[in-house]
């Protein structure tokens, strides 16, 4: 077998990721140019095109490579023995993943897409089909928990993961804004009563 063609990379993809990630969630996809990008990531614009694509297939793949580290918690929640503890970890873990004193405030799977010219409909769609993917996890979750009678049989599943979606995208937005984590953190304890005890 021949040995692979080409310069080995002088770049370490994730870190060069993790630096990506900052950027699109500092600006946003539309306020972020292949210069941002290839000066914060310390590359040059032939190694981002190589290991990336272009502006796109970084920002998806910096998406990927968030939702693994910085919604790592979710996993964690949907593993939860009740829907109540699914729904407390979630919210609890949303409002101190958005407010990390290190890291932009909100969520870069929001900001990332707020605004966008109509030529980033791709972007918009892309993050769209990110979050229904994510919110159909609970879902599965939440009929779970009407299957195991955990939860009311009267309850609808989806009405349940719509709503967490919206108050932790509620969240990300008011953080972003300049919320405290403590002021956050007592509109996630509200959001709880819809999950009963």
């Amino acid at each position: 077998m021949m040995a692979a063609r080409g310069r080995p990379r002088e770049f370490d993809v994730d870190e060069a990721l993790e630096r990506a990630v900052d950027v699109f969630w500092r600006q946003g996809y539309e306020g972020t140019t292949l210069e941002d990008l290839t000066n914060a990531m310390s590359i040059s614009r032939p190694s981002l095109y190589a290991a990336f694509g272009n502006k796109e297939g970084t920002f998806r793949q910096a998406i990927g490579r968030y939702a693994r580290v910085e919604m790592s918690y979710i996993d964690a929640a949907l593993a939860m023995p009740t829907a109540r503890a699914v729904a407390e970890h979630y919210l609890r873990s949303n409002v101190v993943s958005i407010t990390l004193p290190d890291r932009p405030r909100g969520c870069l799977s929001i900001q990332g897409g707020l605004a966008g010219h109509p030529a980033d409909q791709r972007i918009v769609d892309f993050l769209n089909e990110s979050r229904g993917a994510g919110e159909a996890r609970f879902v599965r979750r939440f009929q779970q928990a009407i299957d195991e009678g955990d939860l009311s049989a009267a309850e609808d599943p989806a009405e349940l993961a719509r709503y967490l979606a919206t108050v932790t995208a509620g969240l990300a937005v008011q953080a972003s804004a300049g919320a405290t984590r403590a002021e956050l953190a007592r509109v996630a304890e509200r959001a709880l009563a819809a999950f009963p005890q």
